[in-house]
Formats: C-alpha cells, sequence, structure tokens
C-alpha cells in the first residue's frame, strides 16, 4: 500500500533507498514506512477426513470459499486469534494444536501484503453455523475441494494438509 503523507507529521513522503530498498521516507522527520505484511490467521479443523471451510460474504472474493481466519488485534496472540476468530465465523471453540505453516500473500485491491499463520485446532464446544461475514459453512473432502478458493494461501495450505493426512 502506497501512503502520499508521513504518517507522524504530515509531510508529503518520498521514495529513498534503504537497506538495499526504495521505500516511502519522510525528508521532515525521518519516518519510514517499511510497508510490512499484516498478521492474519487461518484455522483449519478436520473432522472425518473433511475440512471445514467458510463461503465469503464480503469482498475480496465474495461467494468464494475461504479457510476462517482473519486479521491480528493489536497485541493479540495469533493463537487467541484463531480462537477469536473460528467462534466469529464457524460459533465453534477450538483449541489450535500445532501450526501448519506459515504464508506470504496480498489483500484485497490495495494488495497489501499479509502473513498468515495457518493453525490446525480441535473443536471443543459449541455448533457450526455461518457467523456475520459467511455466507454458509461446509465440511469438503480434501480430495474434493472447491475450485473457488479465496487466496493463494489457502491452496497451499490446504495441499499440505492433503499431503500429511494422506501420508
Amino acid at each position: 500500500m502506497a501512503y502520499r503523507f508521513c504518517l507522524e507529521c504530515g509531510e508529503q513522503l518520498e521514495a529513498r533507498k534503504v537497506d538495499e530498498r526504495c521505500l516511502q521516507a519522510c525528508p521532515k522527520c525521518r519516518f519510514v514506512h517499511y510497508n510490512n505484511p499484516r498478521p492474519c490467521v487461518g484455522v483449519l479443523v478436520v473432522r472425518y477426513g473433511k475440512v471445514l471451510l467458510v463461503q465469503r460474504a464480503v469482498e475480496p472474493f465474495k461467494g468464494h470459499w475461504d479457510i476462517p481466519g482473519g486479521f491480528l488485534n493489536s497485541n493479540e496472540h495469533p493463537a487467541e486469534a484463531a480462537r477469536r476468530e473460528m467462534l466469529e465465523e464457524t460459533g465453534l471453540a477450538v483449541v489450535p494444536t500445532e501450526v501448519l505453516g506459515f504464508y506470504m500473500d496480498v489483500y484485497g485491491e490495495e494488495e497489501f501484503h499479509t502473513l498468515n499463520i495457518c493453525y490446525l485446532a480441535r473443536p471443543t464446544d459449541g455448533e457450526a453455523r455461518a457467523g456475520s461475514d459467511a455466507v454458509r459453512l461446509r465440511w469438503f473432502p480434501l480430495d474434493d475441494l472447491p475450485e473457488k478458493i479465496a487466496f493463494n494461501w489457502e491452496r497451499e495450505a490446504l495441499e499440505l494438509l492433503r499431503r500429511r493426512l494422506n501420508d
């Protein structure tokens, strides 16, 4: 995402070489916009060889299937974000059991970078139902996933999960 003005003092930013990268920087207060990725979580729950996915009710990728998850709040541990997002999107209380992997991607029309932490989790309570930002949810066999998966990183994570469970 390109900012035009300094987040610290409001001065117009200019391109500057920093650590071999061309970044936006403020000529007045010396603030540098590093354009770091935004942290996100995704949570995979598997039951009887099927994985739970939600169909997105909002853009980007409205109508596509998605791994339940979302952005971390300030000072929120990723495992806590995983529990919160699963409850919000699926009605299920879960315990994250392990990290499946870390994935880079981009999000939305602005295409800002994301760092996606994908957890495997075990449900502990609740009844599966679509939350506010999901049209519906469905259990899919890992060998018969929908064609319209929302984000690139999710395809990688689902493929890794499929390989692990089939080995």
